[in-house]
């Protein structure tokens, strides 16, 4: 029998996705891309684990912080009618200790590596991870917001590698994982359209519509131009462009799985985003160490 301290962080780790790394992974893969293209070539040991540890621990608190915002709303959703704090396992207030924990652990763990620049944007960091669960009350592109979240990784990563501010390539970079963010997490509001049309809440899937999959299409088409004119600037070479090649056709994929609409194909589709960000990340390190 477990023991009740070992049910609670069962709980905690519940809260915060621990069972669900692909939100890990899709924060992780444009940090990764953002920190081999500014070292042009493998990044410094240090500033990569922190990086790393930073992506797990943001991505955790951002969990927890959204499960506390949508704690009314949870409950009458059925995919996440039996989160935590929704299934009252666990109060609100463990669930903002928890957010709060994650965050001091984050930023002691960036204190100790990056420089003063990094630090400074590291604060936007926190301010886009801590609003964007409440944005659907706001607007219809809560999806946006969480772009602007994931891809705030990018100039930080440029930053602490140069110790200077981002130049244009990053914010090509910034604004391809913007465009990529809204698309997948667009498909994966398709999953709960109805409910929220019920409850009130604001989706970039409510917005679209029945134009839902051209507008995806639209801003993975420009992810993809994005991403293109990233490998020009920095004049990477052709493995890079053989990786986005291969992205246009996950993102073809992606398309067909979400033609019916069903839950298990949307959620298959939202997932296969994880070898988008892979791909890319190969073509960046294969254009660096594979001969020509």
């Amino acid at each position: 029998m477990k023991k009740p301290y070992q049910i609670k962080l069962n709980l905690y780790a519940e809260l915060i996705r621990l069972d669900k790394p692909i939100g890990i992974y899709l924060l992780l893969w444009p940090t990764l891309w953002a920190l081999f293209l500014a070292a042009d070539g493998l990044p410094a040991l240090d500033i990569s684990l922190v990086f790393i540890l930073g992506v797990i621990l943001m991505r955790s608190a951002g969990c927890a912080v959204n499960d506390f915002a949508d704690r009314n709303i949870d409950p009458h959703v059925a995919r996440t009618a039996h989160r935590p704090i929704a299934s009252g396992r666990i109060s609100s207030r463990e669930a903002l200790l928890v957010f709060s924990a994650l965050i001091l652990l984050a930023f002691s763990i960036a204190l100790l590596v990056l420089n003063p620049l990094s630090l400074q944007m590291a604060c936007v960091a926190l301010a886009l991870a801590a609003s964007y669960p409440f944005m659907k009350r706001y607007h219809f592109l809560p999806q946006v917001h969480l772009g602007l979240a994931f891809a705030w990784s990018i100039p930080m990563a440029v930053a602490a590698i140069s110790n200077s501010f981002p130049s244009s390539w990053a914010w090509l970079l910034f604004l391809a994982t913007v465009l990529w963010t809204t698309a997948y997490d667009s498909i994966y509001a398709i999953m709960d359209r109805e409910d929220d049309i019920k409850l009130g809440v604001r989706s970039s899937a409510i917005l679209f519509g029945s134009a839902d999959r051209l507008i995806i299409a639209l801003l993975q088409l420009l992810t993809l131009l994005s991403l293109f004119a990233v490998g020009i600037q920095l004049d990477l070479r052709y493995w890079y462009f053989i990786s986005l090649t291969i992205v246009a056709c996950l993102f073809f994929y992606q398309q067909f799985l979400i033609a019916e609409y069903d839950q298990e194909g949307l959620l298959r589709a939202f997932k296969n985003n994880h070898y988008v960000g892979l791909c890319v990340f190969l073509g960046i390190l294969m254009s660096d160490y594979l001969p020509v």
